[in-house]
C-alpha cells in the first residue's frame, strides 16, 4: 500500500520513512511472535495439553480481531472471495501450529525457529508450480544454499533431538504451504484472512476440547497463576503480533521486508537464552547464518531486480 505523500515530488524521502517504518514494526511483530512461541514452550513444559494451548491461542486471537472490527464494519470482512482456499489455509496454518508448538517441546527455540524458517525458500522455489511463477534459477540456488544451513543446524553432533528435527521440517513445509495459500487469497482483504484464519481454528480445536476435557480441567486446577497468565497471553500476543506484521506490509513491500523476515531469529534465540540458558554454539549459528544469509541474499536480489525493471529508462 503506498503512503499519502509517496507521489509527492516535494517530498522524496516519504518512501524511505515508510520502508523504515515497516522494517521496524516487522522487527517488532517479530519479537512478539517470538514471545509467543516462548510461552507456547514454557506451557507444555508444565503440562498443558497441546489442545488446550492452541485453542486459547485461536479462540482469544478471534475473539479480539472480532471485537476490534465488529462495531465499526459489522460483518464486511466476513465476506471472502474465495472462501475454499480461505479455509483450506485456515486449516493448514492449524496444523502448521499444532507442528510448531510440537517442534519446540522438543527444541530448543532458536534451532526450531532457524528450521522453520527454511519455509520461505521453499516457498521461492516451488512458486513456479503451484502459483504459475516464472522458475528462475537463482531461487532454486538460494533454497539448495538454505538447505545446507539447516543440515549443518540438525547435524548428528548438535545433540538435537530426531524427533523435534522431524516435526521443524514438516512444520517448514506446512508454513510453506500456508503462505502458498496466502497468495491465493490475496484477492480478499487482510482483515478477511485473519478472521477466517482465527474462526476455523477456533471450532476445529472447540469440537476437539470434549476428549480432553478431563485432562484441561485437572491441569487448570493444578497450574499457578502465572502459567494461567501466560496461557491467556498466548491469544494477546498472536493476535498483536500479526496486526502489527499486516501493518508492516502496509508501509512497505513484501519485497523490501523479505530480507528483515530472518531477523526474527535474532528475537527467538535471546529470549531463549534470558529464560533457558540454550544458546547457539559457533557451529549452529554459522548455519543460522547461511540459511539467514541465504534468504535475505535471494529477497535482496530480487527487490533490486524489481525496482530496476521499474524505474524508468
Amino acid at each position: 500500500m503506498k503512503g499519502p505523500l509517496s507521489g509527492s515530488k516535494s517530498r522524496p524521502s516519504a518512501p524511505a520513512t515508510y520502508a523504515l517504518s515497516g522494517i521496524l514494526l516487522l522487527y517488532l511483530s517479530g519479537w512478539v511472535l517470538s514471545g509467543l512461541d516462548a510461552s507456547g514452550k514454557w506451557l507444555l513444559s508444565v503440562g498443558t495439553p497441546l489442545i488446550l494451548l492452541a485453542w486459547v491461542r485461536y479462540f482469544v486471537h478471534f475473539s479480539l480481531i472480532a471485537l476490534l472490527l465488529y462495531p465499526k464494519h459489522k460483518f464486511k470482512y466476513f465476506k471472502s472471495h474465495s472462501l475454499k482456499f480461505q479455509l483450506l489455509r485456515a486449516f493448514t496454518m492449524l496444523t502448521a501450529t499444532l507442528l510448531f508448538f510440537t517442534t519446540l517441546s522438543y527444541l530448543p527455540q532458536a534451532e526450531a525457529t532457524s528450521i522453520v524458517f527454511l519455509a520461505p525458500l521453499i516457498i521461492l522455489a516451488a512458486a513456479p508450480w503451484f502459483l504459475g511463477e516464472a522458475p528462475r534459477v537463482s531461487r532454486w540456488v538460494a533454497a539448495f544454499i538454505a538447505f545446507i544451513g539447516v543440515l549443518i543446524v540438525i547435524r548428528p553432533s548438535s545433540g538435537l533431538n530426531p524427533t523435534g528435527v522431524m516435526f521443524g521440517l514438516l512444520t517448514a513445509l506446512a508454513f510453506a504451504t500456508q503462505h502458498i495459500m496466502t497468495r491465493l487469497v490475496a484477492i480478499d482483504h487482510a482483515f478477511t484472512t485473519l478472521i477466517w484464519s482465527g474462526l476455523a481454528g477456533t471450532l476445529v480445536l472447540s469440537a476437539l476440547m470434549p476428549f480432553i476435557w478431563a485432562q484441561t480441567v485437572e491441569v487448570l486446577i493444578n497450574m499457578k497463576a502465572f502459567d494461567i497468565f501466560l496461557l491467556i497471553s498466548v491469544g494477546f500476543t498472536g493476535a498483536f503480533g500479526h496486526l502489527v506484521q499486516i501493518q508492516a506490509y502496509r508501509l512497505a513491500p513484501a519485497s523490501l521486508l523479505a530480507p528483515f523476515i530472518y531477523m526474527q531469529i535474532t528475537a527467538a534465540a535471546s529470549i531463549g537464552w534470558l529464560i533457558w540458558g540454550d544458546f547457539p554454539d559457533a557451529t549452529t549459528w554459522l548455519g543460522i547464518g547461511i540459511i539467514c544469509a541465504s534468504g535475505a541474499g535471494i529477497g535482496w536480489y530480487e527487490w533490486r531486480n524489481q525496482a530496476a525493471k521499474s524505474s524508468p529508462a
